[in-house]
């Protein structure tokens, strides 16, 4: 008995995929946008886990390398706009 309940699960399962698949192809995007979105994620994500260092460092030059560091995420930041 639960050997078809499951098949017909698998069945449904089945013949709503191409419908699913159709509308999440025409709500993405490309590839390449997609790629620039990760990117720019992943950048504001060091950007704020480097900020949260800084904040805590006690150490002067380590501050300083913290500091060159977020300079540098910002102007990938930008060059990203």
């Amino acid at each position: 008995m639960a050997r078809g309940w499951e098949s017909k699960s698998v069945e449904e399962q089945q013949s709503a995929a191409p419908s699913t698949q159709s509308s999440e192809n025409k709500n993405s995007r490309p590839a390449a946008e997609q790629a620039v979105a990760r990117n720019r994620e992943a950048l504001q994500l060091a950007r704020a886990r480097m900020q949260q260092q800084l904040e805590a460092c006690t150490n002067p030059k380590y501050a300083e390398q913290l500091q060159q560091a977020l300079a540098s995420l910002d102007k990938q930041l930008a060059q990203g706009e």
